[in-house]
């Protein structure tokens, strides 16, 4: 007889190789990221998941043009925050790439940032990338805004040039 351990390790082995339907809707066969970075000035079209699985190479590419642009360091973004990214702009109908604000930031653009704007959190979600801030040429934010709402898979802030989406606990503001 298998120990309660053992099926409880099992099943978070297969639930962390195996992407879980959810608070994204149905998985679709492919996803493709379309993104521009406005502060690097560099873009990418790639499919980062195909076949049930995340392409890792795909992967790498795309936490390279997220990376933190004050310091250049690239760090893991996370797929949820990918994956809605994705859902966002296809529920808006949108063709063009995203426009990136801000995904990743290093401890030292967010503080630098914190000195700046009270609205910056300390412990913010882009320090761990799991979260996006961006725009959708030619969607006012509020239009935006109101389809990342409607997932109800994390944070989402309206700023005026700008949204942010986050895969943290559910709130608004």
């Amino acid at each position: 007889m298998i120990s309660r351990r053992a099926f409880m390790l099992g099943l978070a082995a297969a639930v962390a190789t195996y992407p879980v339907s959810g608070a994204f809707g149905s998985w679709p066969e492919e996803r493709t990221l379309y993104a521009y970075n406005v502060h690097t000035n560099e873009s990418l079209e790639i499919t980062y998941f195909s076949q049930g699985s995340y392409d890792t190479a795909a992967l790498e590419k795309i936490n390279y043009l997220l990376r933190c642009h004050y310091t250049n360091e690239v760090h893991p973004m996370d797929t949820g925050v990918l994956d809605l990214l994705c859902d966002v702009k296809e529920r808006l109908g949108s063709s063009g790439p995203v426009e990136v604000i801000s995904a990743y930031r290093s401890q030292e653009y967010n503080d630098i940032l914190r000195a700046q704007s009270r609205s910056v959190a300390r412990n913010s979600f882009h320090l761990q990338g799991l979260a996006i801030d961006f725009k959708v040429s030619g969607v006012h934010q509020k239009s935006v805004a109101h389809v990342a709402k409607s997932f109800f898979a994390g944070g989402v802030g309206m700023y005026r040039d700008f949204v942010h989406i986050d895969v943290g606990p559910v709130r608004y503001w």
